[in-house]
């Protein structure tokens, strides 16, 4: 039966070689019987820019390399990666894909996305988020030396941690009237994304009928994978 993963916020860092290990055993031993792989964003805890390669940027990027000459690869950013460029992409095999992209998924239109963009209630993330997709705020980062770009990577990320431990669940969820405005601007009745950490599959009610959301969870504490084809739809995991 033919099939397509989809997997998110795998967030793999120098600190979880468990994450690292279970990511490569999917990809050398799971992953080439699907007919392609996307990854929605948040591939990696924090990205500083292409020309930081380290031991894991490689040898990630050459596990999806090996991967992408049996099934294609495609990639969206994540609000933790939106710096990876070309040069990443490219060694790693993967297609880079516009924030929201809408995919022919087995005869069924489907919007995929990351999903930070539709966390509006995040007044504060969604202003960051603004500026850092913006022209100038990337180029200014990535003239800065690796060991500072690191650092306020680091610091960022800390900041992050301790804000969302005081924020109402629902803000830190996705907004439900923006899921159904991007969901009849793409003219779509399926849609895929991460960020939110909550995998689950939810019914939307859309201006002509019903819709569908699905979420694919986080690999902080098991391999969390959408398996889809063109008559079911399956959240799985995989052990660390």
């Amino acid at each position: 039966m033919a099939f397509t993963y989809f997997i998110s916020d795998i967030h793999l860092s120098e600190s979880r070689q468990d994450i690292t290990d279970c990511l490569l055993d999917f990809l050398a031993n799971e992953a080439d019987k699907a007919d392609a792989l996307y990854v929605l964003g948040d591939l990696f805890e924090y990205w500083i820019g292409d020309d930081n390669v380290t031991p894991l940027s490689e040898s990630v990027a050459s596990a999806f390399h090996a991967l992408s000459k049996k099934i294609p690869l495609y990639f969206i950013h994540g609000n933790r990666d939106f710096g990876i460029r070309q040069g990443w992409a490219k060694s790693a095999g993967m297609t880079l894909l516009p924030e929201q992209y809408v995919i022919d998924l087995y005869g069924t239109k489907t919007l995929i996305s990351h999903g930070d963009e539709l966390c509006t209630l995040d007044v504060d993330y969604q202003k960051f988020r603004k500026k850092a997709r913006s022209w100038w705020w990337p180029r200014m980062m990535l003239a800065l030396p690796l060991s500072l770009r690191k650092r306020i990577a680091e610091n960022g990320r800390k900041k992050s941690q301790s804000k969302q431990k005081n924020l109402a669940a629902d803000i830190l969820d996705v907004t439900p009237e923006e899921v159904v405005k991007a969901m009849e601007h793409h003219k779509v009745t399926q849609f895929i994304h991460g960020h939110t950490h909550r995998p689950n599959i939810h019914c939307v009610k859309l201006s002509q009928g019903k819709g569908t959301r699905i979420v694919l969870g986080d690999w902080y504490s098991q391999g969390s994978i959408g398996k889809f084809s063109q008559d079911s739809v399956t959240l799985e995991n995989r052990s660390l």
